[in-house]
């Protein structure tokens, strides 16, 4: 056959780079994204974008390694390049700090990031109402600058992104010979899947040069984390919320609680209210699927439902996405069973 014909629908950062991985992984074919929202109107362009893993409690905890060191060792290697400021993408030291001792000392993903250590009485100090604290440099990865560098890659490739609404995606099977969903929250409608729902993120963006270590609550609700561009402060997890508009209450009760953590916050200005809808669900799922109409058949990949951890697995589900697109491109150019008749 000639080359296939592979539509990614979804333009955030796991559509994006799915398609990159797929020009990577899979020989003769050609790759169109196909989004009605690009950079910087995706879900993707709010997120915080810092390297700590969120829980997959469906997802075995060596699989869910596998793509946080993938992804990682992806952005390390990027952050040491000349493209690192294009791309958005750099190391950030600091704490996660705990009112208790948490029941997991050291997390699975402590050898992933750099220099993780137990944190000094000292240290400590800094936190008088925490008892316990982690301190490693990981990872940051610009939303804003990240999703269009991403873009250029997948044209670099010879790939297209088309703006377009997709209602169906069975709509797509005249054009195209595979189909890969990454449509995050898209997923309800487009695979009728009601077990992806909302989880509304609210952050802040503000000036304050001055704060250059990140700062996380090990409940992963209130943090500091210090960018190229500016510091975010959050947070929310507003379950089957829907709302896209900023609440100024909650603005407040933010910054309250990150200037609790950091009291020098109190001099941020420039302050910017942030909302993103992260798509969840128990466990990402990433897997085939053939749809079957009128005896016609297309295959779809899916690749959506990383709720708050999409930035930290990215490339690791996107790398294996690639490879189930790899195997349907096998199973379609594989000849046709001769008849014995």
């Amino acid at each position: 056959m000639d080359a296939a014909r592979v539509a990614v629908v979804g333009a955030g950062v796991i559509g994006l780079s799915t398609a990159v991985c797929i020009s990577k992984v899979v020989s003769r074919c050609t790759i169109t994204v196909i989004a009605d929202k690009f950079t910087p109107d995706t879900t993707s362009d709010v997120a915080a974008g810092m390297l700590i893993p969120h829980a997959y409690p469906d997802t075995p905890i060596l699989k869910q390694k596998q793509w946080f060191r993938e992804t990682f060792d992806h952005l390390f290697a990027l952050a040491n390049s000349a493209e690192a400021g294009d791309a958005g993408v750099h190391l950030v030291s600091g704490w996660q700090i705990f009112q208790s001792i948490p029941t997991e000392e050291v997390p699975y993903w402590a050898d992933v990031v750099l220099g993780f250590r137990k944190m000094t009485e000292a240290e400590l100090k800094k936190f008088p109402r925490h008892m316990y604290g982690q301190a490693f440099t990981t990872l940051k990865c610009e939303g804003p600058a990240y999703l269009p560098w991403l873009e250029k890659r997948v044209k670099a490739s010879g790939g297209q992104l088309l703006a377009r609404r997709v209602e169906d995606l069975w709509d797509l099977q005249p054009s195209f010979d595979i189909v890969v969903n990454c449509s995050g929250l898209g997923s309800r409608q487009l695979a009728g899947d009601m077990e992806v729902f909302p989880i509304r993120g609210q952050v802040l963006q503000v000036q304050v040069p001055w704060v250059k270590h990140f700062i996380r609550d090990g409940s992963g609700l209130t943090y500091v984390y210090p960018g190229a561009f500016h510091v975010t402060l959050g947070g929310t997890r507003q379950q089957g919320d829907w709302n896209l508009s900023p609440d100024a209450e909650v603005s407040r009760d933010i910054l309250s609680r990150c200037c609790a953590l950091e009291p020098s916050l109190r001099g941020a200005h420039s302050v910017q209210e942030k909302v993103g809808l992260r798509p969840t669900r128990s466990g990402v799922r990433l897997q085939r699927e053939f749809l079957d109409r009128n005896g016609r058949r297309l295959p779809v990949v899916h690749n959506y439902g990383h709720g708050a951890g999409g930035v930290s697995v990215h490339w690791g589900t996107a790398l294996e996405a690639a490879r189930l697109v790899g195997e349907c491109v096998r199973a379609l150019r594989a000849p046709a069973p001769k008849s014995k008749l």
